[in-house]
């Protein structure tokens, strides 16, 4: 038994509850290195016999095996140990180490499972399906509020390019989205900016003129909530537009500026190329960066969250540049936005590894790019093969609790990326492949504008490109492909709720198979990536509930 990659801690996902009496325990072994694992648990105050629970494996990487169980017990106070045996040798595993026997106080404790900390993302946000939309390039509804120089909307954008698209295009095509069968739209930045993209904001307050104004913004969120359907922002708090009125403020009156300290200011006068303050990035002069830790600036970050939630009814905050803010702010963020609306979504741009922030106390989802990353190498570009990208996807699930990962934002591309059809190479049955993954794994599979009708383009700008609208330049076979996989979500509840198990990687075949499951269903799918024919026994497939009837 390899003791050094045996591991647990009684907090974060390895210990937390999924219920007011039940916890949840992951205990990390090396892999396949255990034959059986088992917990003892007991009241903490109580004299009695532990009861005995069998883990089972939920995840595994290249070089651990993570196993799981629920724990029930009525007064909500847990102490445990884990049994270990490797067919050589059995152990307990404590908080204090490896012994023959339990010695007195060497157990696990998870002291209460107090209500506040029983928490989830809100329901409606657990596995559905977002539509990014880019609404500079979405649809024009509305020529008479397009900025200057428009271009024509089938021309290759450029880093400055404007198209007119605007928030009355949204409106005038909402009907694709209904068809299409969203549960969210998710807006890029539509407050009032120079940019197309708008994440140089001037005024937190105002619409873009030229997307449209309040009055639009209320039909729109009117109309989507008609049908069922979330309206979440996007906004970024880590830095302002150059045009912002604090920062102007500061252009203006330099040190005995009353804003001078909303930013980091190396010197004074303040100099714009090259800068000599904090920016966005590498130098961005247009993107100055914010000092949230400075109360006055976090009151009013904090008021603007608060005031769409409870002026426009907005259903959530996509926030940018999440990870270069203090986790202060956003705890604070949390409960301003929670303080309006309870079932209102918070999810965080992160590119990387995100538990950190997904503990209850900050963000209810994060932007999945570490899932990303695993379906572009296997899917699209196919550097790696099953056993790898299961191995990927391990890592992503087994650092948070099963409903952040519901909710989790599992995207193919964005405004940020290349298209994911160009990245396969225009290969229609690799990206097909990748959206029957993303359609049926667990997690809220997020729609880049256009991709559901093989949109095409390099990183940015080519990626935004203006919508395709034209039926006949639409890959309308693909259409009705994600249209029939999103019907699927909706008419099989375990697709979109249940748990995720892998149960077949096979990188010999290059086969990845999972099964969606929860008591009483359980869904296989089986994702044939080496592109000719293949076929598996799936009586030999780990089913995690039980071997169903129909393949005994």
């Amino acid at each position: 038994m390899l003791r050094e990659a045996v591991y647990h801690v009684a907090h974060g996902s390895f210990a937390y509850p999924v219920s007011e009496d039940t916890l949840r325990l992951t205990l990390r072994t090396a892999r396949a290195d255990i034959q059986k694992a088992a917990v003892l648990y007991q009241d903490r105050y109580g004299d009695f016999e532990p009861s005995v629970a069998t883990m089972e494996v939920a995840a595994e990487d290249e070089l651990f095996s993570f196993y799981q169980v629920d724990v029930q017990l009525d007064t909500k106070r847990f102490r445990y140990v884990f049994f270990l045996d490797d067919g050589k040798q059995a152990v307990f595993y404590t908080e204090k180490g490896f012994f023959d026997d339990v010695p007195p106080n060497t157990q696990f404790h998870y002291p209460y499972i107090a209500l506040r900390d029983l928490w989830e993302p809100p329901k409606w946000a657990q596995g559905a399906v977002i539509y990014q939309i880019f609404p500079e390039r979405f649809a024009n509804g509305d020529p008479r509020n397009d900025p200057p120089n428009v271009e024509a909307w089938d021309a290759l954008p450029q880093v400055t390019s404007q198209k007119g698209g605007d928030l009355r295009g949204v409106i005038e095509r909402f009907d694709h989205l209904v068809d299409l069968g969203v549960d969210v739209i998710y807006l890029t930045p539509i407050f009032e900016a120079p940019s197309n993209h708008k994440y140089d904001t001037v005024d937190y307050y105002s619409i873009d003129p030229h997307f449209g104004d309040e009055q639009t913004v209320r039909e729109l969120i009117k109309l989507a909530h008609e049908h069922d359907v979330k309206v979440v922002f996007d906004a970024v708090f880590n830095h302002s537009g150059f045009g912002f009125f604090a920062f102007q403020d500061v252009l203006e009156k330099g040190e005995g500026s009353p804003f001078a300290h909303w930013f980091n200011i190396e010197s004074f006068p303040v100099e714009t190329d090259p800068p000599n303050y904090e920016t966005f990035a590498d130098q961005i002069a247009t993107m100055p960066k914010l000092m949230t830790h400075q109360t006055d600036v976090k009151d009013y970050f904090l008021d603007v969250g608060r005031y769409w939630v409870r002026e426009f009814a907005i259903d959530g905050w996509r926030l940018d540049v999440a990870n270069e803010i203090d986790h202060q702010f956003w705890r604070e963020f949390r409960q301003a936005i929670k303080a309006e609306n309870p079932e209102a979504l918070i999810v965080g741009e992160l590119w990387h590894e995100a538990s950190e922030w997904v503990r209850g106390d900050q963000f209810d989802s994060v932007m999945n790019y570490s899932l990303q990353y695993a379906c572009l190498d296997f899917f699209a570009k196919r550097t790696i093969r099953a056993r790898s990208f299961a191995n990927r996807l391990a890592k992503v699930q087994i650092n948070q609790a099963q409903t952040v990962n519901l909710a989790m934002f599992n995207l193919l591309g964005s405004h940020d990326t290349e298209r994911f059809l160009t990245s396969c190479g225009g290969d229609l049955s690799k990206f097909a492949l990748a959206v029957a993954f993303q359609l049926t794994y667990e997690g809220a599979p997020l729609i880049y504008y256009g991709d559901e009708v093989g949109m095409v383009g390099r990183n940015d700008p080519d990626c935004r490109r203006g919508m395709i609208w034209d039926p006949k330049a639409q890959n309308l076979d693909l259409l009705k492909w994600y249209q029939s996989l999103i019907a699927l979500r909706r008419e099989h509840p375990v697709l979109r709720c249940g748990q995720c198990r892998t149960v077949w990687a096979d990188s010999t075949t290059n086969v990845y198979g999972f099964v969606r499951f929860d008591r009483e269903r359980q869904v296989l799918i089986l994702l044939n990536n080496q592109g000719k024919s293949q076929s598996i026994n799936v009586a030999e497939v780990r089913w995690p509930v039980a071997l169903p009837k129909q393949v005994q």
